[in-house]
């Protein structure tokens, strides 16, 4: 029996019922990039999944970001399958964190990582796309998915799927090989076209194609200082064994979670302390604070102040927000729209003078910007700084060189504030970044501004693209770094955000994106948000903080 569907940017379509979303894409053409996935009434499917009854269709491509990650866990899977062909079907391969794009794996339990071991494993891995050997997506008891987990050494997957809440869960299958992923994957090795590895520190880099037609492979370039700050946390976490999320569930289910929060925020409040001894040691007088957005940078701000009255000096804060130009004079984007996360938006001359003039001992006039009326105003609000006197100037351009381009650079304390997560799913599903600090914005902005849920999700794509231009291209230029993240903020802000995206509905666009944050909090056990202290970077999103 035949059923019509409508597929995007194509029209209906009448095809067979219980024909998959595979050759349902192979009627309709071959596209500028191979389709890897798809979305139909607004819920991203594997490619293998039959059709059923009538639908909305959207067949997506490498370009698209969930389509994108779809690619990136299929060739982890491809990787991960060849590294235990090469090193035994039970070796611990462990993907730490991204560096462009590109993910940074290593080999656990003294497993030494050569070039000439990698170079096998690239081979099997060529070896097995060129054979297209298929990916399979099995619907498996949870018995007996942790049986599979337990067969391959995943001790962190039977941590995991023993709290999962329903009767099966999916597991993926490539050759004899058996994983969980909490995402979608290809269909076959074949379209996993373009991967290489590269043999880095004790590890090595997976490198993943742009989304370019061509599928060039990304570039690794060298981000060291924010490198080192991954591997101290993930060593971290690993010290306390906390370093994937079952096993932060398994404390949570004894009743350990209290203790690995104090220990969590110590360690923010030492990494803070630490930053305030060298401004104090190297004599600054002007420290400027720059990160992403819902990276914590304004209760960071207000800890740092604590910790640098703590050794003698007066800090005060300014933030760059109120340098806007007014926004008559604003830059605008390709689309025509003000762009406030353009560098263009801010008065670089007239940040300039002011702090040149505060150098030198004079009394400045501070303003503060009207965000109603788009324009600076003068109320009043005067600084000067006299020895012992610290400023702190918060804002996201602040490790941009052309903010304070006349300032000595011997003044001057650049701090990079970002929220690195410290823990994974598990060993083969790393936590974004982003979604970390998505997921905080969503529960801040509907708390301190009621803005929908939905609204906090379309503007992300937009708000990544400003922060890949003016933010990070400057992350190394830091003298220091505050990783904003902790360990346990996960099973905290569940509680908050999860009836926010159920909120969601089917019918807008941005359901599939709430689905996919519903899926990824799914895995935590929520945590009462009381025991949280109230100096917490965590409290400027949940509300409760001191400052």
């Amino acid at each position: 029996m035949d059923i019509t569907i409508n597929i995007k940017d194509y029209g209906e379509l009448t095809v067979r019922r219980g024909a998959t979303l595979l050759e349902i894409s192979r009627q309709i053409g071959e596209p500028e990039r191979p389709i890897i996935l798809a979305a139909v009434n607004h819920k991203l499917q594997d490619l293998c999944i039959p059709v059923t009854g009538p639908c909305d269709v959207a067949f997506l491509d490498i370009s698209d970001p969930n389509g994108y990650r779809a690619y990136q866990r299929s060739a982890s899977f491809l990787m991960i399958y060849a590294a235990k062909t090469v090193f035994g079907k039970k070796a611990r391969i462990v993907i730490e964190h991204s560096i462009n794009k590109n993910y940074y794996c290593e080999l656990l339990e003294d497993i030494e990582v050569t070039d000439e071991s990698l170079e096998r494993v690239e081979q099997i891995m060529s070896d097995t796309a060129a054979k297209d050997v298929q990916i399979e997506k099995l619907a498996l008891p949870v018995e007996k998915a942790i049986e599979k987990a337990e067969e391959f050494g995943m001790h962190d997957k039977v941590s995991l799927l023993k709290y999962r809440r329903t009767s099966n869960v999916n597991l993926y299958k490539l050759d004899w090989f058996y994983d969980y992923f909490y995402g979608q994957m290809l269909p076959s090795a074949g379209y996993i076209k373009s991967f290489k590895l590269e043999k880095r520190n004790k590890g090595f880099i997976l490198r993943f194609p742009s989304a370019n037609n061509d599928y060039q492979l990304t570039e690794v370039t060298p981000h060291n200082k924010i490198s080192e700050v991954f591997a101290e946390s993930n060593w971290w976490a690993r010290v306390l064994k906390v370093d994937t999320v079952g096993a932060l569930n398994d404390l949570i289910s004894i009743g350990g979670v209290g203790d690995i929060m104090r220990v969590s925020e110590a360690l923010h409040e030492k990494k803070i302390a630490y930053l305030a001894d060298r401004i104090h040691q190297e004599g600054k007088s002007i420290v400027l604070i720059a990160g992403p957005s819902s990276s914590g940078k304004t209760t960071f701000a207000q800890r740092l102040c604590v910790q640098l009255r703590v050794n003698g000096l007066r800090p005060s804060v300014l933030n760059l927000d109120d340098y806007f130009v007014d926004r008559e004079f604003s830059p605008r984007d390709s689309e025509g729209n003000y762009d406030f996360e353009s560098p263009d938006a801010i008065d670089i001359r007239k940040i300039n003078e002011d702090l040149s003039a505060l150098l030198r001992g004079a009394t400045v006039r501070i303003p503060d910007f009207n965000f109603i009326l788009g324009k600076r105003e003068y109320k009043g609000r005067v600084l000067r700084l006299t020895p012992g006197d610290v400023l702190l100037i918060e804002g996201i351009h602040g490790l941009n060189e052309r903010i304070t381009e006349h300032i000595p650079h011997e003044n001057k304390f650049k701090i990079f504030v970002s929220a690195l997560t410290q823990i994974n799913i598990d060993d083969h599903n790393r936590i974004p970044t982003t979604d970390t600090r998505l997921i905080r914005r969503i529960v801040r902005d509907y708390r301190a501004r009621g803005a929908d849920p939905k609204r906090s999700i379309g503007m992300w794509p937009s708000v990544l693209r400003g922060e890949n231009l003016n933010i990070f291209p400057f992350q190394e230029e830091a003298d220091g770094f505050f990783n904003s993240a902790l360990v346990y903020e996960m099973s905290v802000l569940k509680q908050f955000a999860e009836p926010l995206l159920f909120k969601v509905s089917k019918l807008d666009p941005e359901y599939m994106e709430a689905q996919r944050l519903i899926k990824f909090l799914d895995s935590f056990l929520g945590v009462s948000s009381e025991p949280v202290i109230n100096n917490s970077i965590l409290r400027e999103f949940i509300g409760g903080g001191c400052f």
